[in-house]
Order: C-alpha cells, then structure tokens, then sequence
C-alpha cells in the first residue's frame, strides 16, 4: 500500500477538482462541533463517490453511515434529478446538523434520511438499489451486507469503507478490537463469497468495492 505523507497528501489534493463550498463549510463545522471528525469522508474520497454516482447513473442508492452528511452529498451531487438517495444513521442528535447541510447542498429532494438502526430500516425500504456505501458499525459489516445484498441489482455495487482501518488490520491477533475484528472477518468473508467480485483499495482508510455477480 502506498503510504501517503501530507506532502504527497496536498500534491494529490491540488490535482484533484476543487471541493465545492458547501462541502468545505460542512467539513470545517464538523471539525469544529462534532466528535470525532475523522469519520468524515472529505475531500478526496468524496470527490471519488461523485464520480461512481457520475459513472454509474444510479437510480436508488443506499448509504448506511450518515454522519454529517459528506458522502450523501456527494453522492447526490453526481447523479440525475430522478435518483433517490436512503442514507441511515442511527445517531438522532446528529439530524438537525446534517439537514441543514443537505438543505444548503440543494440536493435535499434527493436525499432520504433516516435515523434509527440500519437493520431496522433496511428491510421497510421498499426499493432495488444500484449503489450502496457501507461506513458505519465494523462489527455489523457482514450483517449490513448481507440485509442489502438481495436489494442489490444484479451488476450492483457496494463500496465498503474502512476496510484496512489504518492499518490495524496488521497488527497482532491479540491486540485487535472488535471493530478491527469486524472488519477481518468481512474483508474474508467477501474474498471467499462467490457471488460477488471484489477490488480493494488504499484509498483513505481503505475502499472495498464489490460488485454482485
């Protein structure tokens, strides 16, 4: 894996479309107000989720892991008028923040947020997905896949992020947590799944991207 220095950070950055306002914004009051900004998405990997969205022409996309918002956005961003996005966090004290941000993108006729469990809501979304992005819970990776994969289109995609989780998927068996553990036990069970194909990447905290056979 190619390791990235903030040198090679900010030459990538600069070679890569600029971030649109709205984003900046979000991006700086999250680092501002919330806990753990780190699990924004930002600039780069957004931009990256764009262009699926842009590549693919997706109808219903299906994100679980709002956060503030970030990768929503972007999602809509990059696709038509007629596309649905359902993204799902279960964090409620979050909702009046990331509203605003998906009223202030214009894309809010798009998004469709949810708050509550995602294996909760799953089954009660009435629609064939395109697209899902997966970055919430390590440990339920394999429960969130498994809850969308027969909601998956054949030819389908899900992008599953955090999947090297900063490297700790290295490390010593017995100094794993059980988000890493999680994400061990998903990374195998997609490798040896074949009723998909799979392409990892060392994009930010690493991107998985699967595609439904």
């Amino acid at each position: 894996m190619l390791e990235i220095n903030k040198e090679l950070e900010e030459y990538i950055l600069t070679h890569t479309e600029n971030e649109d306002q709205v984003l900046k914004d979000l991006t700086r009051e999250t680092h501002v107000k919330m806990l753990r900004p780190r699990m924004l998405s930002g600039h780069m990997q957004g931009k990256f989720l764009k262009m699926i969205c842009q590549m693919m022409n997706p109808k219903r996309v299906l994100e679980i892991g709002t956060y503030t918002g970030y990768s929503a956005i972007s999602m809509a961003m990059g696709t038509s008028s007629d596309c649905v996005i359902h993204t799902i966090d279960c964090n409620d004290e979050l909702e009046y923040f990331t509203r605003k941000f998906i009223k202030q993108s214009g894309c809010e006729d798009k998004i469709e947020f949810h708050i509550g469990e995602a294996l909760d809501i799953i089954p009660n979304i009435d629609e064939e997905f395109d697209l899902v992005f997966i970055d919430a819970d390590k440990r339920q990776y394999i429960e969130y896949f498994e809850a969308v994969y027969l909601k998956l289109k054949q030819g389908g995609f899900i992008l599953a992020d955090d999947v090297l989780w900063d490297g700790k998927v290295l490390e010593e068996v017995e100094s794993k947590d059980k988000q890493t553990q999680g994400i061990l036990a998903f990374n195998d069970f997609i490798q040896n799944d074949n009723r998909v194909e799979n392409l990892m990447l060392p994009i930010r905290h690493g991107l998985m991207m699967i595609r439904k056979k």
